[in-house]
């Protein structure tokens, strides 16, 4: 079967999961510990950036293999299409943020305190004064208007052209000479933005803070999650009698590069920490120090999860071949990688919200006020959290195979799609 049915039982079902989400969220809102309710925005942020970054890095890897002239990949590229076309619901989401920072509706970033950079003023702070430049509203705002707008108006004439070169061939592939050539835009303009991006809505939380790989270990995140989802995606439709060309030997490579960039993280994890522990510098080792007193739990799960169960479940060649093991090894490591990404961001925001409500809610004082108590959602994911999580990813698996269904689920023209088809590994 090359067209797929968006069957009512999978709407449904991602649409309860919507709806368990929408009621994770209320239930937060409503229920929150504190009045600015920081167990709501920092789940909203959470997800927001972690499935907005799936999509950017599966389009930046689809492009990639692209220019790369590889062509294993070809029979199921409408996979990386669809998912990437998540990037203008992201860029709603992410207004939503912007809208609470202009307006005062949460306390996420230490930085919109406009007293830290006034000098003369008691909370003046000469770490923060100093980096105003780039972390401000106004960067914040149209940094991420600008670059997530570029982004989905590349994944959209992306998309456009496959869809084309389907409808309309012809003999010269005007299409997939087009296709690369905002592909190699995309790359070049992707790896800078993302990285500012990665920056302003993340690292700048702990504004203190900063690490020159900081963009490359979230990004290595996010790639990570994008294959495990991609995997378990093709092995879904596989046993729904969809993608019959899609072989072993395809899951083979895919299972070669989760392994891979599984590794790479590691690295950047291990090079982030030994090099700040080494270096001994105030400034930036209170960012591990942190979570190393408060979140110790979270700290080495993060470890274990994604380097050590990969490692030792995915080194084997013939693992790779085996459908449940991938299975498996797909979900551990695309939730893996969202509780990765739950520990760069709940901390910081956590005590930003603490030093606000320390002073009446109004502005934070202070960077390094004293950690309060252990707060379910704040230190270690609830039901909520999960809940929150559940509804995001229906959100994204829906409008992923409402997609898929739009069109073949095979391309039928791709120049590469013969290499695809008779692909072995050898």
């Amino acid at each position: 079967m090359n067209q797929f049915n968006f069957e009512g039982s999978q709407k449904r079902l991602f649409l309860g999961m919507i709806a368990v989400g929408l009621a994770c969220m209320a239930a937060t809102f409503l229920f929150d510990d504190d009045a600015l309710h920081t167990r709501f925005w920092t789940n909203f942020l959470h997800n927001t950036v972690f499935f907005t970054g799936i999509a950017f890095v599966i389009l930046f890897f689809y492009c990639a293999s692209t220019l790369a002239y590889a062509g294993w990949f070809v029979n199921f590229k409408r996979v990386f299409e669809a998912y990437s076309l998540y990037l203008p619901v992201g860029l709603g989401f992410l207004l939503v943020i912007i809208a609470g920072i202009w307006g005062h509706f949460h306390h996420l970033y230490h930085w919109t305190d406009p007293s830290l950079v006034e000098v003369g003023n008691p909370n003046f702070d000469k770490v923060v004064a100093g980096k105003a430049g780039f972390i401000n509203k106004n960067w914040y705002t149209f940094g991420t208007l600008i670059t997530v707008g570029i982004w989905s108006f590349c994944a959209i004439k992306l998309r456009a052209l496959s869809l084309d070169e389907d409808n309309n061939p012809d003999a010269d592939h005007s299409q997939y000479t087009q296709f690369k050539k905002i592909a190699a835009f995309f790359m070049f303009f992707g790896a800078f933005s993302s990285a500012a991006m990665i920056w302003q809505w993340i690292m700048s939380i702990d504004v203190h803070w900063y690490s020159t790989m900081f963009a490359w270990y979230a990004t290595a995140s996010w790639l990570v999650a994008a294959l495990a989802l991609t995997i378990g995606t093709l092995i879904y439709l596989k046993s729904k009698g969809y993608y019959t060309s899609v072989l072993p030997d395809h899951f083979h490579d895919l299972g070669k590069y989760i392994f891979g960039f599984s590794i790479f993280w590691t690295y950047l994890w291990f090079d982030q920490f030994m090099l700040i522990w080494y270096a001994n510098n105030g400034e930036e080792t209170v960012y591990f120090q942190h979570r190393f007193e408060h979140y110790s739990l979270l700290f080495y799960a993060n470890l274990a999860i994604n380097f050590v169960l990969p490692f030792l479940i995915l080194m084997r060649n013939s693992v790779k071949r085996k459908a449940g093991i991938m299975m498996f090894a797909a979900i551990i490591l695309f939730f893996g990688h969202w509780l990765d990404f739950f520990l760069m961001i709940k901390p910081g925001a956590y005590i930003t919200a603490q030093e606000a409500l320390a002073h009446g809610g109004h502005g934070d004082a202070g960077h390094g006020a004293a950690e309060a108590g252990f707060a379910l959602g704040n230190h270690f994911p609830g039901l909520l959290e999960v809940g929150t999580f559940l509804g995001f990813l229906g959100l994204f698996l829906y409008l992923g195979f409402n997609q898929l269904s739009k069109a073949s689920l095979e391309p039928k023209n791709d120049p590469y799609l013969g290499e695809a088809l008779h692909h072995e590994v050898i």
